[in-house]
Order: structure tokens, then C-alpha cells, then sequence
């Protein structure tokens, strides 16, 4: 009895992370545009310092990636490693939507881009959790790439036992076809602050204490690590006066896990449930949804500030508005757009495990 609830157990998991990879397929297309297999510098030991851009890496090691470090001279080492590779890009590529594939790391990775601390998987001891099969598939944000200039990706490994280092998978940075670039960018330092609180949608509310975050970019990167539950942010603009006629989409990207958002003190939607609701987050893939909500035309101010609300709420790892595009685009140019990209609520995540385990 035990054995065939084991079996049952192991078919369904091998079937829910087939439809993730099938899910994630088709909701983007990605064209690789720089490939970074090969050769990369390498070290052994920990030391902060050698994330940054201008660390002198001439004297470390080459070794191939992606493949195990112990197949290149380093057989039986656990502990922490450095990895620093170059690439270029072009400035047409400015306002696209890029991605870093590292593949697969064993065990544990942080990332970071010109000495920016953008990205990780898995977490080191004393908590320790591995993400050796987790597809290492990150957002590099605009505002800390050098565009016709080198720029330094730093990647911090731990291997807490057997084989170690970036292992496997396709390597290099992609480019994400069929992005929206919006008409008036909102992208860049907006308010953040953790906690709760309906005061916090008020136009009036007063946020100059709260600590300034880039948007998009998970907060964990930016001094919330390991924090999981609420976070409100903020952001005042002025309205482009060419769209002052137009009717307009507020795009917020992807949110990890669940928001509602408010335009000028009004609410205008939501995507996932909150705790509140019932949600179950072991089983919620709204952080996978792009998030695009209607303004109703009598909203925004033509002629002076505006302010954009947004409660979020983590149920674990990851969190926050973490990747573009990010602003305001004319309605019918979303139309357009949408019609090629349809974006399909689904929730198969949801449904699979509400199959299998009830609610």
C-alpha cells in the first residue's frame, strides 16, 4: 500500500513539472543572443569583493561551462566557488526584455551584474536548500547593464556535497520576442515598505520613509532577503501629455505572488488570491501572469501628479514586482499586441494539485 502511494506520489510530481515546462514554453519565445558557454574564470574560497566589475580575475583558473568543477581539477571539493564571465552588448538592445541562462547550478547561486546583486536560487547554511534541478532563468534589468560597454556576470556557488558548479543547460543571454515596450515607462526607483495596512492606497499617505527599490527587480536583491508576507509600493508620476487623450493599461510585469493595485486612491484589480482568500501557495502560479489592468479614463490627472498603489503578497522564496515591462500603453495598442500574445489566465498549477490533494 505504501509502495503504490509512493508510485502514485512520484507519477504525479513527474507530471506536474512537465506541464510547468510546458507552460513556461509557451508563454514566452526567447531567441539566445549572446551565448556565454565556454570558458569562464574561476576560484574557490568566498570573498565579496570579487563581485564587483572591476576585480582584477587574470590570475584565477578557466574552466568549461556549463560541466561539474570536479572534472576540471577540483575532485571532491564542497564548499563555496566564484564564477566571472564578460559580454557586450549593443544599444539597440536597450529597450528589450533580457534574460541570463545559467542552466542548472548545484547547489546554490547568487548572481550578480556589474556588482549588482540581481538574482539567486536556493539558500546556503544554515538554511540550507538546494536548487541543483531549478532552471536558472533570470531577468537582467536594464538599469544595471553597460550597453555598448563590457559588462562583468559574478556567480556566487555553494555544493554542499557530490558534484558541484554550473553544471548543465543552455548558457547565455536571451531576448524575449514580441515584448511590449509601453508608451510611457514607469520603470525605475519606486517606494516599497513592508507590512500592511488599507492607508497605505491613499494618495495623501506619506511614504518618504519607506526605502527606494528599483522596479523591476525582486526585493530580496535589494534588502528584504528571506522576507516572505506583505509589501506595499509606490510610485507618483506625471502623465505623458500625448497619452492625456488615450485610453491606457497600466502594465506591472510579474508580481511573486499575489497584488492588488490602486490608481489615484481607486482600485483598479487584482490578479491572484491573498491569504484571506484561501490561497494556497504551494499551488498558486499567479506570479507567472503578466499583469496588465485597465485605468478608467476620468482617473488620472492631466496636469498633475498621479499615484500608483501596489499591495503585494509573498507566500514564499521569491517576491515582489520582479519583471517588465513596466508602464503605461495605449489601449489599442495592447489590443494589437494582445491578439499575437494572448495571455491565458490559466491555472494549471492550481487545478493539478487541487486533482490530486483536494481543497
Amino acid at each position: 500500500m505504501w509502495l503504490n502511494t509512493m508510485i502514485r506520489y512520484t507519477i504525479h510530481i513527474a507530471l506536474l513539472l512537465l506541464l510547468i515546462m510546458l507552460q513556461a514554453h509557451a508563454q514566452k519565445k526567447m531567441d539566445r543572443v549572446i551565448d556565454l558557454s565556454g570558458d569562464w574564470k574561476f576560484e574557490i574560497g568566498d570573498n565579496p569583493s570579487w563581485a564587483k566589475s572591476d576585480f582584477d580575475d587574470t590570475q584565477w583558473d578557466e574552466i568549461r561551462v556549463p560541466d561539474f568543477w570536479e572534472n576540471q581539477g577540483y575532485p571532491g571539493y564542497d564548499g563555496w566557488a566564484w564564477y566571472r564571465s564578460r559580454f557586450v552588448l549593443p544599444s539597440s538592445m536597450r529597450n528589450d526584455a533580457l534574460f541570463l541562462s545559467l542552466g542548472n547550478v548545484d547547489d546554490v547561486d547568487e548572481v550578480y551584474v556589474n556588482g549588482q546583486f540581481f538574482a539567486f536560487q536556493g539558500s546556503p547554511p544554515p538554511h540550507y536548500v538546494s536548487a541543483y534541478a531549478d532552471p536558472q532563468w533570470f531577468y537582467l534589468p536594464a538599469e544595471y547593464l553597460r550597453f555598448n560597454g563590457e559588462n562583468v556576470i559574478a556567480v556566487r556557488v555553494y555544493d554542499n556535497e557530490m558534484y558541484g558548479g554550473i553544471i548543465r543547460g543552455p548558457i547565455g543571454i536571451y531576448r524575449e520576442s514580441g515584448y511590449l515596450v509601453p508608451d510611457q515607462s514607469l520603470r525605475g526607483p519606486w517606494k516599497l515598505s513592508t507590512g500592511d495596512g488599507p492607508e497605505r492606497a491613499r494618495v495623501s499617505y506619506d511614504d518618504r520613509g519607506w526605502m527606494t527599490v528599483l522596479v523591476p527587480a525582486y526585493w530580496e536583491t535589494q534588502g528584504l532577503r528571506g522576507y516572505d508576507g506583505f509589501g506595499w509600493y509606490r510610485r507618483e508620476f506625471t502623465l505623458d501629455p500625448a497619452l492625456r487623450d488615450q485610453r491606457l493599461i497600466l502594465l506591472l510585469g510579474r508580481i511573486d505572488d499575489v497584488d492588488e493595485v490602486w490608481v489615484n486612491g481607486r482600485s483598479i484589480g487584482k490578479t491572484g488570491r491573498m491569504p484571506s482568500e484561501g490561497n494556497n501557495f504551494y499551488n498558486d502560479d499567479s506570479y507567472k501572469q503578466l499583469r496588465a489592468y485597465f485605468i478608467p479614463p476620468d482617473l488620472l490627472r492631466k496636469d498633475g501628479g498621479n499615484v500608483i498603489a501596489v499591495r503585494v503578497y509573498d507566500g514564499f522564496m521569491h517576491g515582489g514586482i520582479y519583471e517588465g515591462p513596466i508602464g503605461l500603453v495605449r489601449q489599442d495598442r495592447y489590443r494589437a499586441w494582445n491578439k499575437k500574445h494572448p495571455q491565458k489566465k490559466d491555472s494549471v498549477i492550481r487545478d493539478f494539485f487541487d486533482a490530486i490533494f483536494g481543497r
